[in-house]
Order: structure tokens, then C-alpha cells, then sequence
């Protein structure tokens, strides 16, 4: 291939690269938060002061940042692939060694005046490294046991230290983003059954010997809400009145008995959806899993668009992040999964969260912007 031919149809200047920048992927990001500063609003009575503005003023922030970050060439992500895993596991270990304590849990690492979470970067930073990982090898070996080995240590060395945490969702999360990946670049199914039967059994030793005791009492609840309603139970059983009482259009905005009546705990992170479910009704909760169905769809897209192993993997390793974190959010706010404290992205209160997955999506506008890219490899790619 020519130079001239691998360079055509890139975007050279900054107002062409806005042009060409996947509006229909940032279009729905706003959409959903947006929709997070509108529930924000009615978590506050109808005041805009505190969690609405701060929830808006934060995602334009994050947006902007994101946009021009997008602009860069797509092969610095995968120049940093490893350095951003290998110094989120180094942070990790730092939170077992000085990490800060809270309720009950040491997730929380302080650098100087910032406190940060590790586990939140590990989330992308596992994305980029086996993207990165499967990049590099030849594709004929990507599903062969032994070039297999890397990337499960890859997996289990950050979901190991964030379960010690204890933070069960979260290492789920990096656990399942993982192995998707690693499914999507070609892993055998003559593997993958033996490995969901060992991770049955590795669940069912866990709960008895890894578990702390409120974690094996969300799983008891889950199992038998009604055993305790007054207490491990409260929050399933009163997510479940408001969204059971809710009907097709729901009781309407600010008129939620359960969440403006106070008994439905953590309405403005993990139980969020429930007070759209209450108060919009099955057609107001339909309309935002359209949104995440939506942009689930774009990004994976985009990840089929891509020219380099590199950007499908990741791209295909955001989107499934996004699923994941929709669906155990969703889940379990309707007792379908344990409460494991996973919130609702761009929607649930939180900078966090936020920060980790709009980054995501800065990779994603990024890969996309240039797609046509050659896939040669560089020095640092």
C-alpha cells in the first residue's frame, strides 16, 4: 500500500476532525445525562441546587475534555495501553498497603490532595492491555490455551486485589469485561465451558471462604428477599413496590410515593432507575434502555468499522463495559441480581463513574475518528 493511499481519507485539520467526530455516539451520551440531571431534580424536590447542577456542570466539563481528547491519534491509546494496566495495578496495591477505609470497605488511595478510587482505571486500563495483548500475537493463536495463559493473568491479578477490597460489583465488572474480550479475539468454547464450570465452583468457595459477611448477606437476600424486608432486604423490596406500583406511565414526574416519600434508600446512585421506573412508568424505563441499546449499538459499530485488532477489541471492550455496567445495575434493582453496588452510568450521581466511562468513550470517538488508519506497526505500536 502507497503512502499516498494509506493516508486517504484522513482527517488532517482540527475543524475537519469535529466534523467527522461520531455525533450520534456524543448525541446519546448527553441524552443520558441529561436525563440524569432531570432525575437528579427530583431527587431534590424540585430544587436545582446541589446534585442536578453539579451533575450537569461536571458531564459538560468531562464532554469538552473529551472531544478534544478524541482528536488525538488513536495509537497513543495503544502506546499506553500497558503503562495505564500495569500503574492501575500498581495503585491497586498501594490501596492494600496505605488505601483509606471507608464504610467498611478500603478502596480509596490519597495522592497528596487527590483521592482516588484505582479500581475505576483498572476498568479501562484491562480494556486497552488485551486489546493491546491480541494486537500484538497472530490471530491464529489468539484461541490456543497456552497464549491464553497471559491475558487470565492479566484478569485475575486486579480482581484479586479489588475482591480483597471487598468490592464485589467491580471485580465482577473487570472479570467479565476480560474474559468478553478475550472471548471476542477468539478463545476456543472447548476452553470456555471447563472455565464456567471452575468459575461455578470458585463462586460457591468463595461465598464460603472469600465473601466478607455483608456480601454473603446480599446473596442471601437475593435469594429470599422476603427473610428480611426490614433489613438486607429494605432495598430490594422497596425498589420493587415503587417500580411494581408504577404501571405503563408511571405515577409522574415528582409524584413518586416511594422515592419523594423517602423509603427507598440510595435513590440518587444505585436505585436511580427505580425512581425513573416509578415515575415514568414501563415506557419511561423502556426509553432509557433504548438510549443504553442505542449506544451499545453505535459502539459496536464502530468497533466493527476498525482496521487494527487494537481498535475492534477495545471499542468492543467499552461497549461491553456499558452493557455490563446497565444490566447489574438494572438487575438489581429489580431482584434479579444481588446488590453489589453498581450505578447506572451517566445517570446514577457520581464523578467517578462518570470519569471512567466518558473516558472509555473518548477511546471509542477516537478509534472511530480514525478507522482508516494503516495497521502498521510502530516502535510503540
Amino acid at each position: 500500500m502507497s503512502i499516498s493511499s494509506s493516508l486517504q481519507g484522513r482527517p488532517r485539520g482540527t475543524s475537519e476532525k469535529l466534523s467527522r467526530l461520531n455525533w450520534a455516539i456524543i448525541t446519546l451520551l448527553c441524552a443520558l445525562a441529561v436525563t440524569g440531571v432531570i432525575m437528579h431534580f427530583s431527587v431534590a424536590e424540585g430544587s436545582w441546587a446541589g446534585r442536578p447542577l453539579s451533575h450537569g456542570g461536571r458531564f459538560a466539563v468531562v464532554l469538552a475534555i473529551v472531544i478534544g481528547v478524541a482528536l488525538l491519534d488513536a495509537r497513543i491509546w495503544m502506546a499506553a495501553a500497558y503503562p495505564v494496566y500495569f500503574g492501575a495495578l500498581a495503585l491497586l496495591v498501594g490501596v492494600e498497603l496505605f488505601g483509606e477505609t471507608r464504610m467498611g470497605a478500603t478502596r480509596w488511595l490519597s495522592l497528596g490532595p487527590v483521592s482516588l478510587q484505582p479500581s475505576e482505571i483498572m476498568k479501562i486500563g484491562i480494556v486497552l492491555a488485551l486489546a493491546r495483548y491480541y494486537h500484538n500475537i497472530d490471530p491464529r493463536n489468539a484461541g490456543s490455551l497456552l497464549w491464553s495463559i497471559p491475558p487470565l493473568l492479566m484478569i485475575a491479578a486486579p480482581v484479586a486485589l479489588v475482591m480483597h477490597q471487598p468490592d464485589l460489583g467491580t471485580s465482577m465488572l473487570i472479570a467479565a469485561a476480560g474474559v468478553g474480550i478475550m472471548f471476542l479475539a477468539g478463545l476456543r468454547w472447548r476452553y470456555i465451558v471447563p472455565a464456567g464450570i471452575a468459575a461455578v465452583g470458585g463462586a460457591i468457595a468463595a461465598y464460603f471462604f472469600v465473601l466478607q459477611q455483608y456480601q454473603r448477606d446480599r446473596i442471601n437476600t437475593f435469594l429470599n428477599p422476603e427473610a428480611d424486608p426490614l433489613g438486607t432486604g429494605y432495598h430490594v423490596a422497596q425498589s420493587k413496590i415503587a417500580i411494581g406500583s408504577a404501571g405503563l406511565f408511571g405515577k409522574g414526574y415528582l409524584q413518586g410515593t416511594q422515592s419523594q416519600g423517602d423509603f427507598l434508600p440510595e435513590k440518587h446512585t444505585d436505585f436511580i432507575f427505580t425512581m425513573i421506573g416509578e415515575e415514568f412508568g414501563l415506557i419511561g424505563a423502556v426509553a432509557v434502555l433504548g438510549l443504553y441499546f442505542a449506544l451499545f449499538i453505535l459502539t459496536m459499530a464502530v468497533s466493527a468499522r476498525a482496521r487494527t485488532m487494537f481498535g475492534r477489541l477495545a471499542a468492543a471492550g467499552i461497549a461491553l463495559t456499558l452493557a455490563l455496567y446497565v444490566f447489574i445495575n438494572t438487575s438489581m434493582v429489580i431482584g434479579l441480581v444481588p446488590v453489589v453496588g453498581i450505578p447506572l452510568p451517566l445517570i446514577s450521581f457520581g464523578g467517578t463513574a462518570m470519569l471512567t466511562l466518558m473516558t472509555g468513550y473518548a477511546i471509542v470517538l477516537s478509534i472511530d475518528l480514525h478507522r482508516d488508519q494503516s495497521s502498521t506497526r510502530g516502535f510503540l505500536w
